[in-house]
């Protein structure tokens, strides 16, 4: 009971409420078979809603919403548990430094009534709730980079070489987007023996709707862009970059069904490049494994942790 009784403290201490004891509340879900209060789930869902974050980003859909929620609350008990605590210094930088993104012109020490209306309209809380919030945001950040600091990050020359590579070599394509492989598979084939075929599908496909049409450009980007945000496999988009431009190349898996590709234009990297740069490809790729270590860590710990879910997130705030 000591434990329950600790985390609703905490619960208590995020939202501004008093805790006259352990008393039955409405339960979102559990960790390590101790309740996560609704009080906590709704601040760091306003939280959530509100602000980015270096651990985070910006959910974009339910599903992200909901994982970005937990992700926080297990953050938020492991940052208690182990005791880190936001000094009054960090505090006021974090006010500061959230205000000034908002362009807020006000002194808030000065002026009050202008601080409260602008965390009412901006945010839709009361400055004691802002506040919180960012206190939450600064003692998760903190607990960030204390597991990031643990986390060892070996970077090959071969992997600093590639990483040069997948941002220079650059790729212009237009895919044409299917939900089955055997539709993808059937353009391509029709694609390739008719030289024209492309070219008609394309301009009928001009005519629908944004939200209808199959045909994409993703633009004359980096591979690396493609292999990221796309989610193209890395394999094809070095074959395509061999490709001479006007070839097709077969249907892949990408973000969202899948795709056939035509290509528009190539750009080779300048190799010799790489000499000039190396250090910082060392340096990104090292930022990049401490991330993808403390991604690692945190589902390891909400999993031993046995995490259940009982609340999904309200309908409406994010498609």
């Amino acid at each position: 009971m000591k434990k329950i009784i600790s985390f609703l403290f905490f619960a208590a201490v995020l939202m501004g409420l008093s805790v006259p004891g352990a008393q039955a509340q409405e339960v979102a879900g559990t960790f390590f078979g101790q309740p996560v209060p609704m009080e906590n789930y709704n601040f760091v869902l306003r939280t959530v809603l509100s602000f980015n974050s270096p651990w985070g980003g910006i959910p974009h859909n339910r599903e992200e919403l909901e994982k970005r929620i937990w992700d926080d609350l297990f953050l938020s008990y492991e940052a208690h548990r182990r005791g880190i605590a936001v000094t009054d210094e960090e505090l006021e930088a974090k006010i500061a430094e959230t205000l000034t993104g908002s362009s807020a012109s006000f002194d808030r020490k000065k002026d009050p009534e202008a601080y409260a209306k602008w965390a009412r309209d901006t945010i839709g809380v009361s400055v004691a709730v802002f506040e919180n919030q960012m206190r939450h945001l600064v003692q998760v950040k903190k607990l960030q980079d204390q597991i990031l600091a643990g986390i060892e990050t070996p970077v090959t020359e071969e992997e600093a070489f590639q990483e040069f590579l997948n941002e220079y070599n650059s790729l212009s394509v237009e895919l044409a987007e299917f939900e089955k492989i055997e539709d993808a598979q059937k353009f391509y084939e029709q694609a390739m023996a008719d030289p024209l075929f492309w070219q008609q599908e394309a301009d009928q496909d001009r005519q629908k709707e944004r939200e209808a049409r199959a045909f994409r450009q993703p633009g004359f980007v980096a591979l690396e862009f493609l292999i990221e945000m796309w989610k193209f496999p890395k394999n094809a988009v070095y074959d395509m970059i061999e490709m001479k431009a006007g070839s097709i190349y077969p249907p892949q898996p990408i973000y969202k069904g899948y795709g056939v590709f035509r290509i528009l234009e190539v750009r080779r990297a300048d190799e010799s490049l790489f000499s000039l740069k190396r250090e910082s490809y060392f340096e990104q790729l090292r930022a990049r494994k401490r991330y993808q270590g403390f991604r690692a860590w945190l589902e390891k710990q909400k999993s031993d942790a046995d995490t259940q879910v009982y609340r999904d997130p309200p309908a409406g705030v994010l498609p």
